[in-house]
């Protein structure tokens, strides 16, 4: 089911309850769209009310970015950190519409981002923490560069992150995917971070242990 008129567009499964559903936004990756991740709605709870969202940027031929990726000769590749910063802004926007529009729980709302989309996912939570309850990080890394200045004396007493990363990624390093941990324990934020041996991807026993995470929290 898609609906249209939220600021981002959206694809939705609805939940087995009819009032305060807990929420789960899907955010993809870089060059995807909405229907990637939405292939994991089957197999999840069904008092969940799932939405998966379309980042705002539409790429050529197809698909579609939370912000630019650059290659450039001088710089190497490198990210858009302003459109980043308007998609984190707009993600939590979409928030607040979806409370508005649809009968779930406000106080259960759980973000699940791949690759960009879990990039913005931290993003998100460390700058709205209000909005978001728990974190599902797949695949992707902390871009201090689109966090808040003052972090550092933030409450986030009530987040929950579960993160993973493919030991052998290729797209975005295990190295940066391992500084999430200490980072995350400096800002007194509960978390669990595993490690597969995949590439950029979600590999089956990964995807097992998130679900299992994800009910315990629901």
């Amino acid at each position: 089911m898609t609906n249209t008129s939220l600021s981002l567009h959206h694809i939705i499964r609805k939940s087995s309850l009819t009032e305060n559903a807990p929420l789960l936004i899907l955010m993809h990756g870089y060059g995807s769209d909405e229907n990637d991740l939405f292939s994991f709605s089957s197999e999840l709870p069904e008092e969940l009310f799932i939405i998966s969202v379309r980042a705002p940027y539409p790429m050529q031929p197809y698909g579609n970015a939370w912000y630019a990726i650059n290659f450039d000769e001088a710089q190497g590749k490198w990210n858009d950190n302003e459109q980043a910063k308007e998609s984190r802004d707009l993600i939590a926007r979409f928030i607040d519409e979806a409370i508005a529009e649809y009968a779930v729980n406000k106080n259960n709302i759980t973000l699940l981002g791949f690759s960009q989309g879990s990039i913005l996912s931290y993003a998100v939570a460390l700058t709205y923490p209000e909005k978001i309850k728990n974190i599902i990080a797949l695949s992707g890394y902390v871009n201090k560069d689109i966090l808040p200045e003052d972090i550092n004396t933030r409450d986030y007493s009530n987040l929950d992150f579960y993160c993973s990363h493919g030991s052998v990624d290729q797209v975005i390093p295990v190295d940066w995917a391992r500084q999430t941990a200490p980072f995350l324990k400096s800002l007194n934020i509960a978390y669990k971070y595993s490690e597969f041996p995949v590439g950029h991807g979600v590999a089956p026993q990964n995807f097992q242990e998130l679900k299992n995470w994800l009910i315990k929290r629901i």
